[in-house]
């Protein structure tokens, strides 16, 4: 069975940094793409980031562009989201999802078969 497993979340200041970790098993990482998604609560959810584990392809909203950086931890089998510079509309339920077979960093939420719980990001201002 496919699991991916969020973690890392929690509650920071505006400005703050925080680190998700996704943990993923069950499927081929080597041959996949990983997303990271928010729902917020202006919006419905949203692709944040994303990356093609085997070509290194990102993508990025452009709302967090310049300030989040997705990274890929073969050996353990994660992906990583560093959120720097955090705002309150950064506040949400953060989701990780994979998809196999990808070669490009899709942001579409349409396109990923597998998801995790979600784990809870809130930024104070």
């Amino acid at each position: 069975q496919v699991h991916l497993v969020e973690s890392g979340g929690g509650s920071v200041q505006l400005g703050g940094s925080l680190r998700l970790s996704c943990a993923a098993a069950g499927f081929r990482f080597r041959e996949s793409c990983i997303g990271w998604f928010r729902q917020t609560s202006e919006n419905e959810r949203e692709g944040v980031a994303a990356i093609s584990v085997s070509q290194g392809a990102t993508s990025y909203a452009s709302s967090v562009a310049g300030r989040f950086s997705i990274s890929i931890d073969r050996p353990d089998n994660q992906v990583h989201l560093q959120m720097n510079d955090l705002k309150p509309e950064d506040s949400g339920m953060y989701y990780c999802a994979a998809v196999k077979g990808c070669w490009r960093a899709f942001l579409s939420r349409g396109v990923y078969e597998y998801w995790g719980r979600g784990i809870q990001v809130t930024v104070s201002s």
